[in-house]
């Protein structure tokens, strides 16, 4: 009994696994994931810290730094959990692909195994070694009940402990109820973990209940101490007790009964049940449920002396009371339903039974709860609990099921979270396995997705002392003399105090309280006192030093006092530009570390007087530092004193001094004289001075000086003293001329003793200039001046505005002139009035009153507004109404003199608004609304609405026009438009505006466009119609292109005028933001469709965005196109058609195609869209790739286009371009001879004698007749050379149009692959048709011996696990000389599908006879070694690259090998083929080309389908389809063409067979005709018939035909292969051209055959004449077809090459691991020479496998291979041969057509072959694990049973064939330690097996009918010999 093999891995997942695993298993540091897996439980060994992690089907084993090591994996398994563990499928027929989830992880540190239990199997374990979790050191092969451990429901808890007892360790494992199948299994048992049967439970305790579901255990965690086991769980009670509680359960760690069992309940006060649980140092805490929806968490601590008190109490009532309490209550109970019950033993029992006996109570329940207050309450369930004890503190680690982690701090009055992070993906539960690390610096989060390693105190990321003690983290703080945060162990002096600061409690850092002085002068060195409380005590020989910037002095410490000395002043740094001070960082420092830091400033006096100019002595005694002032010399010191003799002002810093700071300064206290000065007028200025005592017997000068505009005045000044300490400065009368702008100027004014030494000024000092001119330039305003200025108006000379005494008496005016008019706006109003208007002019008043009741409009009083009114100038005033037509000035009269009378009148006018349009606009506004009216320009403040919108009016606003733009409403619906002319209203009641919902953009296409713009793009949408102006934007940035058009460009809001037409919004306008906006307007073409313009972008600009804007609305071209965005492509490239440049014309053949040549040409164009001109004619564009344009020009010469002549004109959007005039060519005419040499030669003639001139005109005749043939070559030959590119070009076109649209045909219906089976046996049995081991069906009577072969195969097959039986086999097999090369090919195959679910085993075979082989060649020649399949291992290594290398050609090579049959078909279908001898025009094969020149004309079919053709059933509909079809194809060829056209995207085998149909042409209503190959209206001529032909039956284009069943087919190839269900993938053959009763058929050429005698006696004298004048055409001529045909072809051949030969996607690993192993072979037998490497290579990938699939893609598509086709393809395979060939491909002029085609294209492919071989040779070597796990989910792709069968049941023929032979060399091997290794034996001609019947192996042959529907048997590792 074995275990059950697992199931095969899927390949694909598993290879991207590991292939993921080993690359990148980290997604970042300190984190492991892994894609698509979910991790179950994480462990941690406790010696080497190692990792372990049980996730679904994996094991991880990863280093303390997360790094993976190993990985090991465990599922998924073929197993169901309603079964045992089984071997047989048949035994559990309900068993699928379960996957294996890690349901309990262990460490057994002891033993050095890792106990992991899965679900799957009924839970049961392994072992597996520590050091390597791949090496499985237990696994159960066929396990009891008694060692089902884990829960195989992945929801259900299992947990256990390792239990270290003296000389072994037990189990103990608790798991809830799980599944049928668990209820036998007890919720806690005791497990051996050695022994004969680890894992079981048998012979020690169990927790027996009475029924499992009544109670229903979940467990949360297994702890243990010294002493116990402890288990938390949840469970309900019996029956009569629904509801569920917390328990804790505890067992003697050396009880191996469970004799010791006590469980007592939990319960944190009024909180729900317990979620999760840690065992903490003295202390268990749970986390419970909280609040009303359970949907909070409570922490809970519960001692363990309370804990282990209440369950020795239990203990005790249940041992001695009988479980009564003191107060006759029960409170002890024995749990579980079972019989035991509480009893009253001796009061000493609980002590002398500590862990129970056999007479003791088991197991124990305590009625009374262990209850504890909650420490803290969170608002999230909390699913994980872990607890560290580090430096005397408690700190709890909480996940919560959100994927955080909590820290809390606990200690004995509170608990709180000091630290909460996000550690898992939000929403993912923390597992309960939270694991602290052995150092206990380190935290391991596990979750689903990932595990992550965390910092338990993350002290070291707190970069200072603040941000440390800030944190409040109770496992860190500030260790004082390292200058960082740590942890307490970590700071060497944490005992001593005032070294570390507690992060939790301490608050404030190590700081300088106090600085004794503050600041220090610059100039001088001292000391400075640091008061830094709090300070360590250093050692004797330790120091602190202070650090003054970069100067350094030692600190003298007393007590908390620090004394420095400061830095001498030539070691201060300088002052700032600016400054007085500079301040440098000081820092109390031991050794490099800062204890405490802070600031301290050196002032410079000397620079504290040059901060302010204007009081150089207030400044420098009244700063912040102890400067003091000279006045004499006018220096500010630092030191107490001036020179000697010199009054001294004190700094305000002096507090001892009474007389100090600013106000002891000599300074001018203000003006005494008025401050106003009048320009123009002699003034006198007087200052207030005190403070002279200090100038006192110094005799001065004194000077004024005023700074003047442009200058600075010196006025000489005296002093008159007041009083002892003030006086008056008297400055110079001086009158003052300044050029004055302003009508006052302020001049700064001082006072200096001397001209240098400046007295202060007390503040801000200036007098003012003014001049009554400035500012009053009429009579109003300037008698409304202020009087205080003294200003009068003069009437002398030039009027104008003086001061006073400058004034003549008797020129002075005192009424002002009448008021002047000048502007009136606006001129006109409405007839309601209201309106205000505004009059400016000068004299209109000296004030408002003036104004108030004198203004009238058109006769009609207007009321002026106060606000509004400015003196003199600018009256504002309401008009009152009027009659409609009122017209008048307007007046203004002051004080009752004559008024003021405008030259403009008023006109009072009724405005009307007419209609509207447009009617309607998207709700988003910016529509463009036009109201019309009249009289529409009435008013000035003209306001227009639409409902309760405004409408933005664009000026200027017209008399018959109002032009506005809408703004956004909030919901569709109409709105009337209202206009306010000032505040009267006028409303268009007749046509609302209706507000419509905005449009929507659905798509848009294309989105690529040339930076030239003009391409069209399609907008489709909804309510496209309603935008008024539509526009396609983009926005550049670029600050050459932005600056030269932005310049050019429009504004953004363009005034118009009146009349004019409406600016264009096309083109480019420069934005607020620096971009520049490119716009084109869009038309609307209806609601749905817009069609755009893209704009033009210039070269070099930069688009940011590409938007359409929509009125209002702006819609990102990506949103418009599904996601797509727009794409702007560098302008295309032509180059000239003349290569002697644009001047010389291009020599146009009539009838070619013009091809151009450039750069880009496809990346911003469709073909469709591209013109190309030619004069008045246009270019038909047929192809346009990137570098290509092939246009069909007109066919004769067009006319000049507005007289430019025939250039061609290419039009791509914008981007026009010309390149050079084009000359069409007359065509050739054949020169005749000269009629005059004729008639010459006759005349000449006639003197000869008549022989003479018999000879003369046979001569003659010759002479024309060689002429003509030479004629004709020479034509021939040149349009051959001119047309062979053309023809090339026109090829290229078609093909490639056609593979486009096969391209979208495939993404339908996808590439016609063949399923694995039915590739596997084409390519194992080639050419033995579609089903080469179909088995047959059973006759009756013999299943009794069918059976008995059944059993025979199965051991056969079983045999073959036999690695010496199979090489011995093998061995004997080939060494027969009959075995054929046939017959060895034949038994590879059948081997290779025999052992196809172990291709494992084939795979170490095949290495066997791999070295085998090259031990053989090794001694010959090397380099012949894999040449030629001579053995059995060559088609054994075919096979085996063919099973690996199928998802390759599925994914990668398939589809350009697929492109490249499709498209050699196509070019084949487009020319004629022979249907008799096969040869066609289009081909690569010489030997296959139709040397004919034969006229066809193509047709286009209309083909029926529907439900009578092609017997189609299902399809109600007729549909017409075009079929494509040559007028001289054969009815048989028009069948095929139309079956491959019909079904294209349907497989070959899958079609109906072109002979089970008949092709019907109908016309008209009743005109059917059956059409066929051979028919009474057939032509036979001389013994030739020819097939019939659509041009036979004179089929038209666009005829209707359909394919219709035949109604008497016969025994067709289609029905038999329809019987039997196996699709052949042949080929069916040409139509035979031999005889019917001396009829020989002919379809385009007749066979050459027949011998020239023939020819000669069935042929007349013209037909011999008609052979020999076309026998000079030289057929040659025609192999160009070939050459056309390969440049046709050439992309597809290439790309084809390239996805064969490319290292750019993965290589397949069988690949790289059959080259690893052929290097291996070479080193291993001393091969150095890299060419025999290159061949071996070669011979066993290149040639025998892809040059098959290159010849057969039968072989790998469901596809139908014409003859012509393989032969094209034959070519191409020969060219990948010579490819990857190591000798130079020569070729010569004999070298065969073939050869010649691809002779420059070889030496590229070669350097491709190279470049492959080396690339893999530089890639990572594939391990053997890769290459197995690869191998078993191949394995499985074979499926078929009967197949595997049938393949036994031939190789046994095979082997029976040479019986005698193969068992000699059997009996010879019988005592061979490897046959006898696996139990194999022989006697008498029987092969015994265990447990099986005996088969008789006799030379009997088979049965051929029998039943095959046993499965292939597995084998099995063990036999025994009877």
């Amino acid at each position: 009994m074995v275990a059950p093999v697992m199931a095969p891995w899927p390949l694909f997942s598993l290879h991207l696994l590991l292939l993921f695993l080993l690359l990148l298993p980290l997604t970042r540091a300190h984190r492991f994931s892994v894609h698509n897996t979910s991790l179950n439980h994480l462990v941690l060994e406790p010696g080497q810290g190692t990792l372990y992690v049980g996730a679904v089907n994996h094991l991880f084993q990863l280093s303390p730094e997360l790094k993976m090591e190993a990985v090991a994996v465990t599922g998924p398994v073929i197993d169901s959990p309603d079964c045992v563990p089984f071997h047989d499928l048949a035994e559990c027929p309900q068993a699928q692909l379960t996957d294996n989830a890690n349901q309990l992880l262990l460490v057994s540190s002891r033993a050095q195994e890792l106990v992991a239990c899965g679900q799957v199997r009924q839970g049961v374990c392994e072992k597996r070694s520590l050091g390597d979790v791949t090496q499985v050191l237990y696994q159960a092969e066929d396990p009891g009940d008694g060692q089902f451990v884990a829960a195989n429901t992945p929801g259900v808890t299992t947990v256990g402990l390792v239990v270290p007892l003296p000389g072994r360790d037990l189990l103990l494992v608790a798991r809830g109820l799980a599944g049928k199948l668990s209820a036998g299994v007890p919720p806690l048992t005791v497990r051996q973990l050695a022994g004969p049967q680890p894992f079981s439970s048998e012979g020690l305790g169990r927790l027996v209940v009475g029924d499992f579901s009544d109670y229903n255990n979940s467990y949360v965690g297994a702890f243990s101490d010294t002493h116990f086991a402890y288990f938390v769980f949840r469970r309900r009670g019996a029956r009569a007790q629904a509801e569920y509680r917390s328990y804790v359960a505890r067992v003697c760690l050396g009880d191996v009964n469970l004799y010791s069992y006590v469980e007592v309940p939990l319960a944190c006060h009024g909180q729900g049940l317990i979620q999760a649980a840690f065992l903490a140092p003295d202390t268990l805490l749970g986390a419970f449920a909280a609040g009303t929806s359970q949907a909070q968490a409570a922490l809970c601590a519960f001692p363990l002396a309370d804990l282990d008190k209440s369950m020795e109490q239990a203990r005790r009532l249940c041992y001695t009371t009988g479980g009564q309490g003191p107060s006759g209550m029960e409170e002890a109970t024995v749990e579980y339903g079972v019989t035991s019950r509480c009893i009253t033993l001796p009061p000493d029992s609980p002590e002398s039974y500590p862990c129970g006996d056999e007479h003791t109570p088991s197991p124990i329940a305590g009625r009374q709860p262990l209850e504890a207050q909650p420490l803290l309450q969170l608002g999230q369930p909390i699913s994980a609990v872990a607890a560290l004890q580090a430096d005397g503190h408690t700190i709890a680690f909480l996940g919560d099921t959100q994927g955080q982690l909590h820290k809390v701090f606990l200690n004995s009055s509170q608990s709180q979270i000091y630290h909460s992070q996000q550690v898992g993906p939000p929403g993912s539960a923390i597992s309960p396995d939270l694991l602290v690390d052995n150092s206990g610096n380190h935290l391991y989060v596990l979750t689903a997705q990932q595990v992550d390693r965390i910092l338990v105190a993350a002290c070291p990321q707190f970069p200072n002392c603040t941000t440390c003690l800030q944190a409040r983290d109770p496992l860190c703080g500030w260790c004082i003399l390292q200058g960082r945060c740590t942890r307490r162990g970590e700071c060497g002096r944490a005992a001593q105090p005032n070294q570390w600061l507690w992060s939790y409690e301490d608050n404030y850092c190590l700081h300088i309280q106090s600085l004794l002085p503050a600041q220090h002068p610059r100039q001088e060195q001292g000391q400075v006192t640091l008061s830094v409380p709090r300070l360590p005590t250093l050692a004797m020989d330790e120091y602190f030093h202070c650090a003054f910037g970069d100067y350094d002095s030692l600190a003298h410490v007393e007590g908390p006092h620090v004394v420095c000395v400061t830095p001498p002043g030539d070691q201060v740094p300088p002052n700032p530009p600016g400054s007085d001070h500079v301040t440098l960082p000081l820092a109390l420092m031991f050794e490099d570390v800062v204890v405490a830091a802070t600031t301290f400033s050196f002032y410079d006096c000397s620079a504290v007087q040059a901060l302010e100019v204007a009081a150089p002595c207030r400044t420098c005694v009244g700063s912040l530092w102890r400067c003091h002032w000279c006045p004499q010399s006018s220096h500010c010191v630092y030191s107490e004193h001036c020179p000697e003799g010199e009054k001294t002002v004190y700094s305000a810093q002096e507090v001892d001094i009474q007389v100090r700071g600013p106000g002891a300064c000599p300074q001018v206290e203000g003006l005494a004289s008025p401050q106003l000065v009048p320009v123009g007028w002699e003034s006198h200025l007087a200052l207030h001075i005190q403070n002279l005592h200090y100038f006192r017997g110094l005799p001065a000068l004194y000077y004024c000086w005023l700074e003047l505009p442009g200058k600075l005045q010196k006025l000489p000044a005296f002093l008159e003293e007041t009083s002892k300490d003030s006086g008056l400065i008297h400055c110079q009368a001086q009158q003052f001329h300044p050029s004055m702008s302003q009508r006052e100027l302020p001049v700064p004014i001082y006072v200096t003793r001397g001209e240098i030494q400046r007295l202060d000024n007390a503040h801000d000092l200036h007098v003012t200039l003014y001049d009554c001119a400035v500012g009053h330039p009429d009579c109003s305003h300037c008698q409304a001046a202020n009087g205080s200025l003294s200003c009068l108006w003069c009437g002398d000379g030039q009027p104008s505005c003086r001061y006073g005494p400058l004034c003549p008496p008797d020129t002075v005016e005192q009424l002002c002139p009448t008021p002047t008019i000048d502007v009136i706006e606006p001129l006109t109003g409405p007839p309601e009035g209201g309106l205000a208007i505004t009059i400016l002019g000068s004299n209109l008043g000296q004030a408002f009153t003036d104004v108030q009741n004198a203004v009238t409009v058109a006769g009609q009083p207007c009321n002026p507004e106060a606000s509004l009114y400015r003196i003199s100038a600018r009256i504002v005033c309401v008009i009152s109404p009027a009659p409609n037509g009122t017209a008048g000035p307007v007046q203004v009269a002051i004080k009752s003199r004559p008024p003021g009378i405008s030259t403009q009148h008023f006109i009072y006018q009724d405005p009307v608004l007419l209609s509207l349009s447009p009617q309607w606009g998207p709700q988003s506004g910016g529509t463009q609304l036009t109201i019309h009216g009249q009289y529409l320009q009435t008013g000035g403040n003209i306001r227009a609405f639409v409902g309760d919108q405004p409408c933005l009016i664009q000026e200027p606003v017209c008399p018959e026009a109002i032009i506005c733009h809408t703004m956004p409403q909030a919901e569709p619906g109409e709105a009337v438009v209202l206009v306010v002319f000032g505040h009267v209203e006028r409303k268009l009641l007749t046509t609302p505006f209706r507000y419509t919902a905005n449009p929507q953009l659905v798509a848009a296409e294309p989105s690529v466009s040339f930076r030239g713009g003009g391409r069209l793009i399609r907008v489709r949408g909804i309510g496209l119609d309603v935008v008024w102006q539509p526009l396609l934007s983009v926005w550049l940035e670029d600050e050459d292109q932005v600056k030269a058009l932005g310049g050019q460009g429009q504004d953004v809001n363009p005034r118009r005028n009146c009349g004019a037409p409406a600016a264009d919004p096309q083109g480019c306008i420069q934005l607020e933001s620096g971009l520049l906006q490119c716009s084109t307007l869009c038309s609307v073409n209806s609601s749905s469709l817009l069609l755009c313009h893209s704009p033009a972008v210039p070269d070099g600009a930069i688009p940011k965005r590409v938007f359409f804007a929509l009125d209002n609305m702006q819609v990102d071209f990506a949103s418009a196109s599904g996601g797509q965005g727009f794409l702007y492509q560098p302008n295309p490239r032509l180059v000239p058609l003349s290569h002697e440049g644009l001047t010389h014309p291009y020599r146009l053949k009539p009838g070619h195609v013009l091809d151009v040549e450039g750069e880009g040409l496809n990346l911003g164009i469709s073909k469709e869209e591209v013109r190309v001109h030619i004069g008045d004619g246009e270019c038909l564009v047929k192809t346009l790739t990137l570098t290509h344009l092939y246009c069909e020009p007109p066919h004769h010469a067009p006319q000049p286009a507005n007289g430019s002549g025939t250039l061609p004109q290419f039009v791509m959007g914008n981007v026009r371009l010309a390149l050079g005039p084009v000359q069409y060519e007359a065509e050739p005419t054949m020169s005749t001879f000269p009629v005059e040499a004729q008639v010459g030669l006759g005349l000449g003639a006639t003197v000869l004698i008549a022989a003479v001139l018999l000879l003369t005109l046979m001569y003659r005749h010759k002479s024309k007749q060689a002429l003509r043939d030479y004629q004709k070559v020479l034509v021939q030959l040149e349009n051959l050379e001119t047309g062979v590119g053309d023809q090339c070009r026109k090829e290229f076109t078609d093909l490639m149009t056609e593979m486009t649209d096969l391209t979208s045909d495939l993404e339908a219906s996808g590439i016609p692959f063949l399923d694995y089976r039915t590739y596997a046996e084409r390519a194992f049995f080639p050419g033995h048709g579609g089903c080469p081991l179909q088995p047959e069906l059973e006759g009756p009577g013999e299943e009794d011996r069918c059976a008995t072969m059944h059993q025979g195969l199965t051991q056969l097959s079983n045999l073959l696990n036999s690695k010496l039986f199979l090489l011995t086999l093998i061995h004997t097999l080939e060494e027969q000389p009959n075995f054929s090369q046939r017959d060895r090919c034949h038994v590879a195959s059948l081997l290779s599908l025999a052992l196809h679910s172990k291709l494992e085993y084939l795979t170490d075979i095949l290495r066997t006879l791999l070295g085998d082989l090259a031990a053989h060649y090794v001694h010959r020649n090397p380099k012949l070694m894999l040449r030629r399949t001579e053995t059995m291992v060559e088609k054994l290594l075919t096979n085996w690259l063919s099973i690996c290398l199928y998802d390759f050609l599925k994914e990668v090579a398939g589809e350009p090998l697929y492109m490249l049959f499709r498209a050699i078909k196509y070019q084949v279908d487009k020319g004629p083929v022979d249907a008799v001898t096969g040869k066609a025009k289009r081909t690569l094969n010489d030997s296959h080309l139709l040397r004919e020149d034969v006229e066809f004309r193509p047709l286009t079919l209309m083909a029926l389908v529907g439900p009578e053709s092609c017997g189609v059933a299902g399809n109600s509909e007729v549909q017409r389809m075009p079929a494509r079809v040559l007028d001289i194809d054969t009815i048989t060829q028009v069948k095929e063409k139309m079956l491959d056209q019909v079904y294209k995207g349907t497989p070959f085998s899958q079609r109906p067979s072109v002979h089970s149909l008949d092709l019907e042409w109908r016309s008209g209503l009743a005109g059917h005709l059956t059409l066929s190959d051979e028919d009474l209206t057939s032509v036979t001529q001389n013994h030739w018939k020819r097939l019939n032909t659509l041009q036979h039956y004179k089929v038209p284009d666009g005829a209707t035909v359909v394919l219709i069943p035949q109604l008497h087919n016969g025994d067709t190839v289609s029905q038999r292969l329809g019987q039997t269900g196996c699709p052949s993938g042949e080929n069916i053959p040409m139509l035979e051209d031999g005889e019917e009763g001396g009829v020989r058929l002919w379809h385009l050429v007749k066979a050459t055959e027949e011998s020239e005698g023939a020819k000669v006696r069935h042929s007349s004298l013209r037909e011999r004449e008609r052979e020999r004048a076309g026998a000079k055409a030289i057929p040659e001529i025609y192999l160009t077809r070939l050459l056309s045909m390969k440049r046709t072809l050439q992309k597809f051949v290439d790309d084809t090459f390239q996805a064969i030969l490319s290292v750019n996607r993965p290589v397949p690993i069988a690949v790289k691991y059959l080259f690893d192993f052929l290097d291996e072979l070479a080193e291993k037998h001393g091969i150095e020479d890299p060419e025999t490497l290159h061949i071996w290579k070669t011979n066993s990938l290149l040639l025998r496998f892809w040059v098959n699939a290159l010849k057969n893609p039968q072989l790998i598509f469901d596809v139908r291979v014409s003859d012509n086709e393989d032969a094209i393809l034959a070519v191409i395979a020969q060219t990948f041969i010579d490819s990857c060939m190591v000798s130079e491909h020569k070729v010569g002029r004999d070298s065969p057509v073939n050869k010649l085609l691809y002779a420059r294209e070889i030496p590229r492919y070669k350097q491709m072959v190279e470049k492959y071989y080396a690339d893999i040779h530089q890639s990572s070597p594939a391990s053997y694990q890769e290459m197995n796990s690869a191998l078993a989910e191949l394995s499985g792709n074979y499926t078929s049973a009967p197949h595997c069968l049938e393949a036994l049941r031939e190789l046994y023929n095979h082997i029976h064939r040479y019986y005698d032979q193969a068992l000699v060399e059997m009996e010879k091997g019988l005592d061979s330690p490897g046959l006898m290794g696996r139990g194999v034996g022989f006697q008498a001609g029987t092969l015994y097996c265990p447990d099986r019947l005996s088969v008789p192996w006799k030379r009997t042959p088979w049965p051929r009918r029998c039943s095959w529907l046993a499965a292939c048997s597995r084998s099995l590792p063990w036999w025994r010999t009877k």
